[in-house]
């Protein structure tokens, strides 16, 4: 089977397959080109609320293929952080569904969502200096925002796998679950987040990353929603809401 990034849409919710299993899920230059596009589709698409990543098998990701290496360093290296920024700037929830090795570049692509569930005996690493890589800068404050400067310095540094156990406590993973459940937990929680109002999401995004110049967009948005009225409407009604944002 050829390297390539599956994907489907049900219920509100779109996955993101990295299939390379020949590889651990290795990402080939053609898997990180082939990324942004994607996004941008699943962006666009209105039936699509939430995004999972994951990988195929019991592998999430083990990195950049290696192979690949040979082709022009800063181009191999433009790719991942082109394709990291644009999964960071997906503006809809997006959850990694992490199992087995998520390393190198899996941790790019892991970190670049908004939450990340692993199952237990998932191992994280970061290992550009086991190359002599030096690691994006872009990528390198995103790791010190998610686990701290001190955690980030461990991984970049040493370029050791951690357990599930140390990933929760560093904050790189959000929840961890029994061997068999990461599935079932990421479903029922991809339901819950596909219900909730997107608009206060998005939101919530821009402003979490940083944003200072979207207040007043956002504002607007809500007036012209319906997203608020309904939610009270509901609340008072004791339904589920029927949220239309951007309808």
């Amino acid at each position: 089977m050829e390297p390539q990034l599956e994907h489907t849409v049900a219920d509100g919710v779109a996955t993101v397959v990295i299939s390379n299993p020949a590889k651990r899920n290795a990402m080939t230059a053609a898997m990180w080109r082939a990324l942004p596009g994607l996004l941008a589709e699943l962006a666009a698409d209105p039936a699509v609320r939430v995004l999972v990543l994951t990988g195929a098998g019991p592998t999430f990701c083990a990195g950049a293929d290696i192979s690949t290496l040979r082709e022009p360093g800063d181009e191999q290296q433009a790719l991942a952080v082109r394709a990291e920024e644009a999964l960071a700037a997906f503006p809809k929830p997006a959850l990694a569904a992490v199992r087995g090795y998520c390393v190198g570049g899996g941790s790019q692509l892991a970190a670049a969502c908004d939450l990340r569930f692993a199952e237990e005996g998932s191992l994280f690493g970061i290992t550009p200096a086991k190359l002599g890589i030096v690691y994006p800068a872009s990528s390198t404050r995103r790791l010190v925002a998610l686990v701290g400067p001190s955690a980030a310095k461990f991984l970049l540094f040493s370029a050791e796998l951690v357990d599930t156990g140390r990933a929760l406590r560093w904050g790189l993973v959000d929840e961890v679950l029994p061997a068999g459940e990461l599935d079932k937990r990421v479903a029922e929680f991809a339901r819950v987040l596909a219900s909730r109002s997107l608009l206060t999401q998005e939101a919530a995004k821009d402003f979490a990353a940083g944003r200072t110049d979207r207040e007043v967009h956002w504002a607007e948005q809500a007036r012209g929603s319906g997203d608020t009225a309904e939610g009270v409407a509901a609340f008072l009604e004791r339904r589920a809401p029927r949220f239309t944002y951007p309808g």
